[in-house]
Formats: structure tokens, sequence, C-alpha cells
């Protein structure tokens, strides 16, 4: 891969692991204690980034499965809230969001980062992430967010999404194979599965991201709410740390940056 830029980041091969905040201004979430108004989105950032997050990934409505949905504008309304006071502030923003109304809308703020869960799926979508040249992660998706079972799917539709990605134009794309509850067929067995072969996805010489915080798979061995899954999300998060993931997406801001200082340490990379 070559190096790209993410604001004022440089994103290289085999550099150092980049930490990307979770700040969620959805009450929908299914963890409740990650849950910021919108109106207060700035102030949680900068204490994320002083926790040392590199990236803040801002989403206003919850895509767990099941979630109470919500309207697009009143995610358009909520996201323009949290975005207003990042103007000049210096701080990555990724924006986590499957709608083109709500991606047009952001565009107007500072963002640095396109997430797209449906990984490119709405061809108006897929247009306007492309116009905007800014940087993408993409989940794997073959017709909806997380819908592949198991290593094999994943690596299938991984490629789907790489191909949609080169047809409208993006050319930095940080990749995700979408572990997680994301559709009724998903069992706890497949994400143990790609997370058992995550170093597989090294094939697309892409950045790969691991969100596996406080997930389902994770409580269904442990027998353990959202709230009571930390250890597992970094036992979890450190084996795909060694298995090539070049991303962490947390809402552990403090405990995360610790185990990848440690995880890098370890394997002499050097901020």
């Amino acid at each position: 891969m070559k190096d790209f830029k993410i604001g004022s980041l440089t994103i290289k091969e085999n550099g150092p692991v980049k930490l990307i905040g979770i700040v969620n201004c959805s009450p929908e979430s299914f963890f409740s204690e990650s849950y910021t108004r919108s109106q207060d989105v700035f102030s949680k950032a900068s204490e994320l980034a002083d926790m040392g997050a590199d990236i803040i990934d801002i989403g206003a409505r919850s895509t767990a499965l099941n979630a109470e949905p919500i309207s697009v504008s009143e995610e358009i309304f909520r996201v323009k809230t949290a975005l207003k006071d990042f103007s000049g502030s210096g701080i990555p923003v990724s924006l986590d969001t499957m709608h083109p109304e709500v991606l047009t809308a952001a565009l107007r703020y500072d963002i640095d980062c396109i997430n797209d869960i449906s990984g490119l799926c709405n061809p108006d979508y897929a247009e306007i992430a492309g116009d905007s040249g800014l940087p993408a992660i993409l989940m794997a998706a073959k017709e909806k967010p997380g819908d592949s079972l198991g290593i094999k799917e994943t690596t299938e539709y991984l490629r789907i999404v790489m191909q949609r990605a080169e047809n409208s134009g993006i050319e930095n794309v940080i990749l995700d194979p979408g572990i997680g509850r994301w559709t009724d067929e998903k069992t706890p067995e497949s994400d143990w599965e790609v997370c058992r072969q995550f170093s597989d996805l090294k094939v697309f010489d892409r950045p790969l991201l691991a969100a596996v915080s406080r997930k389902s798979f994770i409580g269904d061995l442990l027998k353990k709410p959202a709230e009571e899954r930390l250890s597992g999300t970094l036992a979890v998060t450190m084996h795909l740390l060694h298995s090539g993931a070049g991303f962490v997406r947390a809402h552990d801001t403090e405990e995360t940056r610790d185990i990848i200082d440690v995880y890098e340490k370890l394997n002499l990379i050097y901020r």
C-alpha cells in the first residue's frame, strides 16, 4: 500500500497503529455508557484525544441488530450538531453513516474519513464518497452490513467491496471484516473464526480494522453484559494487533491506548 493521510495523520504500511475513539450521539446504542449528547461531542472528542485517540469516529445512529430505528432527518440533525465545533480543531474525524443524505450533510463540515458499514452497497453513497476524495473505512458487505459468515465469505465480500471502491474512485481504503452480530444469521463462532484467521486478510494489502469493542460474541463466551466485557475485548484486540490490525476502534480509549503502546514496544514499532 502507499502512504495516505487522514487529516494530519500519515498512514504508513507497518506504521504505528491508529486508535479510533468512538463517540456515539445515539442514545439507542447497545453500550449505554458510550452515549454522548450531540452538543457535548466536541468536548468528549477532545477528552478522548487527550487519552490517546488518533481519530474520533462519530456516529449518530445505532447500527446494532434490532436497535431502535430513527429517521434520516434525525440522524442529520444529530450529525450537524455534533460536527459544528470541530472546524480548525485539528482533531481527525471519521463519520459513521451509511446514508447518502447524512454523508452529504457531514461533508459541509470538517471530516477526514468516511466509515461505511454497508461497504458501498448504495451506489448514490459510493458516488458521493468517491467525489469527496476522503479515505474510507469499508465493512465486508455483499447486500447488507456484516452479512458475511466466516473467513471465506468475509474475504470474498471484501473483494467485492474493494471493487466497488475502485469503481467509485476511492483509493485509500481501510478494511473492516465486519466482526459482530450484524445479521440474524451471524453466530459467535463465525466471529471467532474471523478473529483466529484475521491475518489471512493481509492479502488485500490494505490497513485492517479491529472493531470488536464489547461485542456480543465476547459476551456470549464470558456470559457477561456489554458493561463487563472490557477485559475480554482487550484480549481479543491484542490478538488482532499481532495478526495485522493497523487500526483499532474502541469505546475504552485509555485502556486500549495502553495495550497498543505495549504491543508496539514489544514489536519495536516507534511513533
